[in-house]
């Protein structure tokens, strides 16, 4: 397997995981792929942002500007998108999504600093998907009891249960794979141009990067966190 963590293609295109470096666990080769470090590399970024934006809240002042303006404008940002979707309930979610939204999203954009997204791997967007899941059906048993989750199986008719059960397992695998094929097609259509141009290649695809990285990678995050609101509000119902 080859090495390299950077979109590259040196003499043929190039849009696939590459190992990094193996190591053996209980007689099997395990590899650090390129997704591990671009995750990783994402982690730190998140992490240091986090620190500079905890420092920068601890020594606001009344009057917001500089970073402390930018922290409070995504903080109003993701709250009123979260409580304009899921009204009364926003503050217990408003965590979970804002947290999600913003992995997503610097995920996405990460082609733009050289790496590989690591949502274009399905290994990342499939947990983001089953965490969906888990808190969807926790809400839906929580507030709905088991009755009213057996109820819901059985609408319109007790025969729609097959069909209706077969439809709750779908979310994970559809939410996960919207993500990750969208950012993927970006990834490989990126791939493609420096693969196929080569030196032609100088410049000018930062405007595809633009398009492919950013503005896409905006509505991918955007479409995920709404359809998880919208479930999970769906699942809690009027209470």
């Amino acid at each position: 397997m080859g090495q390299g963590i950077l979109l590259s293609a040196d003499q043929e295109v190039d849009f696939m995981v590459h190992g990094v470096f193996s190591y053996k666990w209980f007689g099997h080769t395990v590899w650090i792929t390129t997704t591990h470090v671009c995750v990783l590399i994402v982690f730190l970024i998140l992490g240091i942002f986090a620190l500079c934006a905890n420092r920068a809240m601890k020594h606001a002042s009344d009057v917001p500007t500089g970073f402390q303006n930018v922290v409070e404008i995504i903080v109003e940002m993701l709250d009123n998108m979260v409580k304009g979707t899921m009204g009364k309930n926003a503050s217990k979610f408003a965590n979970y999504i804002g947290t999600i939204f913003i992995f997503i999203f610097i995920s996405n954009i990460s082609g733009l600093l050289g790496l590989r997204p690591p949502t274009a791997d399905y290994g990342v967007t499939l947990p983001l998907g089953v965490m969906t899941f888990a808190i969807i059906h926790f809400n839906k048993f929580k507030y709905q009891k088991v009755s009213g989750v057996i109820k819901g199986l059985c609408e319109p008719w007790p025969f729609w249960a097959p069909i209706n059960i077969i439809g709750d397992v779908a979310v994970p695998i559809s939410l996960s794979l919207r993500l990750f094929a969208n950012v993927l097609s970006g990834t490989v259509m990126m791939a493609l141009v420096y693969g196929l141009l080569k030196w032609f290649a100088v410049f000018w695809p930062a405007a595809l990067h633009v398009y492919f990285d950013l503005f896409s990678g905006a509505i991918q995050t955007y479409v995920f966190c709404m359809l998880t609101m919208t479930y999970v509000a769906d699942a809690i119902g009027d209470n």
